[in-house]
């Protein structure tokens, strides 16, 4: 359980008054130790495949693959991120794969850079079986199995059960079983991910159904996926997965499984946001401050088109205030400051777009110290689901990204210009 503070200066020991004099506002800044230390925590699983879709910026990538971290990839953009960031399209035989492109369904352009790098597939229907069968018959894939029930933060992030539109149904994996032997592929992984945010009591649930279905396909696996879905501490009340008694868990089916089969498996983690939540910070400069009936505003110069957490799935995140309007050069006091009920939202043309509310779209208020037009507010735990979900919604540039480490900020991403808005738009001559 933690804490968050309401008022802060710095992170990982950089000003943040600095960071926006120097890169401007909204910046996403990200703290290296933290993400480094997150991997650290996963350490007794064979392998920890980042879901990069949660913070996709190359320089993150390069970041997880120093530190011994393979990677997942869900398009063909993805595909490109990590080869960019240094990764290889395949190990050498018999080595984890570097890359794993993991979808529902094949677009032509992603079935064309899976083709182009060799790249290895987890197929998350009959469908791209067919379809990846049919131009490379005679190599191995992974399965994506929907259980039959599912778990997470929200609704929307519920990636298990029959109301979801991920993976093979459980009770079709016979037939996607036929459906292999047909092409002379070879199911040699299965991946089970039953959603973002859940507990171990639903994670245990995925073990049970790992063997059973490890069963129906046999020897020829050589891998099981945990796949993500491990929560993230966002508030006070919120809790983390026992890691150790997890990786105890899978641990033991995977033995059970190697007894059965005789050899080894490979137990993969796929951890997306938490590699990354915790280690994020949104960084806007409130522009207007307004009385509203009962509710006073704070408007920052950062929208849902920064972060749309809150506006998709009611997400809290912790907000603090940093002290002294930037055009200020001395340091402002350390005095404490009084709280009040804060609503804060940004610059956008929409009624949504409001940062602190609950699911459904209800405005809800946050106690937040007394501020001051041209101070700083940050949305904290801002890692993942962040830049990566960035719109141009209102013809807002996307916000800067900086990566600290070592006590020093590095610019990963420069900020949108307008030219940037406009490029490859064409008015046509009528």
């Amino acid at each position: 359980m933690s804490t968050f503070p309401v008022t802060r200066s710095e992170i990982a020991g950089v000003s943040l008054r600095d960071i926006a004099r120097r890169f401007g506002t909204p910046t996403y800044v990200y703290d290296a130790a933290v993400i480094e230390q997150k991997i650290a925590d996963l350490k007794a699983f064979d392998v920890v495949r980042f879901a990069q879709k949660a913070c996709s910026n190359i320089a993150i990538l390069d970041l997880v693959r120093r530190n011994g971290v393979l990677v997942d990839a869900v398009s063909a953009g993805e595909i490109h991120r990590a080869l960019a960031a240094g990764y290889k399209p395949h190990g050498e035989p018999g080595a984890p794969h570097p890359i794993v492109y993991t979808a529902d369904i094949f677009d032509r352009e992603a079935l064309a850079m899976v083709l182009k790098h060799d790249i290895h597939v987890n197929c998350g229907s009959p469908d791209m079986l067919h379809q990846y069968g049919s131009v490379k018959p005679g190599a191995n894939v992974t399965l994506r199995i929907n259980p039959g029930f599912g778990h997470g933060h929200s609704q929307k992030t519920n990636t298990g059960g029959e109301q979801s539109k991920h993976g093979i149904w459980h009770e079709q994996l016979d037939d996607c079983l036929r459906i292999a032997d047909r092409h002379g592929l070879s199911v040699t992984g299965l991946h089970l991910h039953i959603g973002s945010g859940t507990d171990l009591e639903h994670l245990s649930q995925v073990c049970g159904a790992m063997e059973k279905l490890a069963v129906q396909v046999g020897r020829t696996l050589t891998t099981i996926s945990a796949g993500g879905g491990l929560p993230t501490i966002y508030k006070a009340g919120d809790t983390y997965v026992d890691i150790a008694k997890y990786h105890t868990m899978w641990n033991d089916s995977r033995k059970r499984l190697e007894a059965q089969f005789g050899h080894k498996l490979t137990l993969e983690l796929e951890p997306g946001r938490y590699l990354v939540a915790e280690s994020g910070y949104l960084v806007a400069e409130i522009r207007a401050i307004k009385q509203m009936g009962k509710n006073t505003f704070y408007l920052l110069d950062a929208g849902f088109n920064n972060l749309a957490r809150p506006i998709l799935y009611g997400s809290h995140h912790p907000m603090s205030i940093v002290p002294g309007p930037l055009d200020e050069k001395t340091d402002p006091s350390g005095a404490e400051r009084e709280l009040a009920e804060i609503v804060v939202g940004g610059p956008l043309c929409e009624s949504g777009d409001i940062f602190t509310q609950a699911e459904g779209g209800f405005v809800t208020s946050r106690k937040l110290p007394v501020a001051q037009v041209g101070e700083l507010l940050v949305l904290e735990c801002a890692g993942a689901y962040g830049f990566a979900m960035g719109s141009n919604y209102n013809s807002k540039p996307l916000a800067a990204e900086v990566l600290l480490k070592n006590g020093k900020p590095h610019l990963i991403r420069a900020r949108q210009t307008p030219e940037d808005l406009t490029r490859g738009e064409v008015i046509p001559t009528l």
